[in-house]
């Protein structure tokens, strides 16, 4: 049985992409702004007709809120113009025009947008229209990290596993891979239940490890689906393992296949049977309740 006992380390680093997850611009900051210190929530100094200040306040506040709707309008489209250009700078990168996707994006990168900070640091790392250069990924990753880009974050805990562009440190790459995972992000999951499996980075915990995967599997992707399967297989529970093997090779693991296969030997024909049916019901539940 020593054939089963292994893990799939990592998935591999995520595409060119425009993953944009909060096309929505948060405006608090700016009301809290100007309302100031004279202008509560509730208090638009309604005027009662017995004081001549009560008017003015009125109309005081009655400006600014006309000038605080003016700009949460402008804000709105530009937002919108910025969004807009990500996506070209994305789509001329994925025809191969990098010089046009590094003019468009390194710009919107520089003034704070995380989506153009992902994607450049993603320029950096596969060497595209710039030199690759580990380093400055990272640095791009981190600050679309840090804004709360779930693909951000998993590719920069792949960069602290790897030790590319920054040393090697497992607990700063579950640290990352944790905040991806929690946004729901898969490959994430399948990556932070791998640490957990073994003890990298984090305490050996293989219900936690088990978790995870099974999010990641829940949302088809075949490495955590893979995984599920060894932990069954691991654990001697073959109709289990055979159903996942076989999911996940049909998502186009080939590793699971050959597990598939060597599960099979040691199955009888009524075990492969009860395995099949599994992975059938699995496939039309979308991988939900296959347990």
């Amino acid at each position: 049985m020593s054939a089963l006992l292994f893990y799939q380390k990592r998935f591999p680093y995520i595409t060119l992409t425009n993953l944009l997850i909060d096309s929505s611009p948060s405006y608090s900051h700016l009301i809290a702004r100007l309302r100031g210190a004279d202008l509560a929530e509730d208090d638009y100094g309604v005027y009662d007709g017995t004081s001549r200040g009560a008017e003015t306040v009125t109309m005081r506040n009655l400006i600014k809120t006309l000038v605080l709707f003016l700009m949460l309008l402008m804000l709105s489209f530009s937002h919108a113009a910025i969004a807009d250009d990500v996506e070209d700078g994305v789509a001329s990168a994925e025809k191969g025009d990098f010089a046009a996707a590094l003019q468009l994006l390194k710009p919107l990168a520089e003034q704070g947008d995380a989506q153009a900070q992902f994607n450049l640091g993603l320029m950096y790392f596969n060497g595209n229209g710039v030199a690759q250069d580990y380093k400055t990924a990272v640095k791009w990753y981190t600050l679309a990290a840090a804004q709360g880009v779930a693909s951000a974050q998993y590719n920069l805990g792949l960069m602290f596993e790897e030790g590319n562009g920054v040393a090697q440190d497992y607990k700063t790459a579950v640290k990352w891979y944790t905040l991806a995972a929690e946004q729901g992000y898969a490959h994430a999951q399948n990556n932070l239940g791998n640490k957990l499996i073994d003890g990298q980075g984090v305490a050996q915990d293989y219900n936690a490890a088990f978790k995870w995967y099974t999010l990641a599997a829940e949302q088809g992707n075949a490495f955590a689906q893979y995984n599920l399967g060894l932990m069954y297989g691991n654990a001697q529970d073959y109709v289990k393992a055979h159903m996942w093997w076989n999911i996940a090779a049909i998502d186009g693991n080939s590793d699971a296949l050959k597990n598939y296969d060597k599960a099979a030997k040691l199955m009888t024909p009524a075990q492969i049977a009860e395995a099949q049916e599994a992975a059938s019901r699995c496939i039309k539940q979308n991988f939900k309740n296959c347990d």
